[in-house]
């Protein structure tokens, strides 16, 4: 089982996201996504998205939003992967050269259309509703197969 992170840094209706291409066996090669990682030993959640966010794109944020949790059955080696969401609004500083992709600000709008997981422009736009979703998504062979998803005001 693995704990990580999935984090949104907001900002004038754009979203940060990261191109990953730059690391060898990546599960998630070639996809955008939003910054975050595995939770370290004795780390929080919050803890986890405020380093991860920092160490990927240099920003240090404040006040992370969580807005869900995310269940992967199998998702990668036949590990499942749970995963808190959260939205960050308040941050500082500036983007550096990240070793995991390329990171580029993008239109809200136009996040539907990047090559994201299949199942990502399902939860995407509850990001900026109240409350919180807990979903689950089951992939094989890196397709969605399945999901389910349930929103608590």
């Amino acid at each position: 089982m693995k704990l990580a992170t999935l984090c949104y840094v907001r900002r004038d209706g754009q979203t940060l996201m990261i191109h990953r291409v730059k690391k060898a066996n990546d599960m998630h090669q070639g996809k955008w996504n939003g910054l975050g990682g595995k939770l370290n030993p004795g780390e929080s959640p919050e803890e986890c998205a405020v380093r991860e966010i920092y160490e990927e794109s240099g920003l240090r944020v404040r006040d992370p939003q969580l807005k869900g949790f995310l269940t992967f059955p199998a998702f990668a080696k036949d590990e499942d992967w749970y995963v808190f969401v959260y939205v960050v609004k308040d941050f500082e500083g500036k983007l550096i050269d990240s070793p995991e992709g390329d990171l580029r600000w993008v239109d809200d709008t136009e996040l539907p259309s990047l090559n994201l997981w299949e199942g990502d422009p399902i939860f995407l736009p509850w990001l900026e509703k109240p409350g919180v979703f807990s979903g689950k998504f089951i992939y094989k062979d890196g397709r969605l197969i399945s999901h389910e998803i349930v929103y608590h005001e």
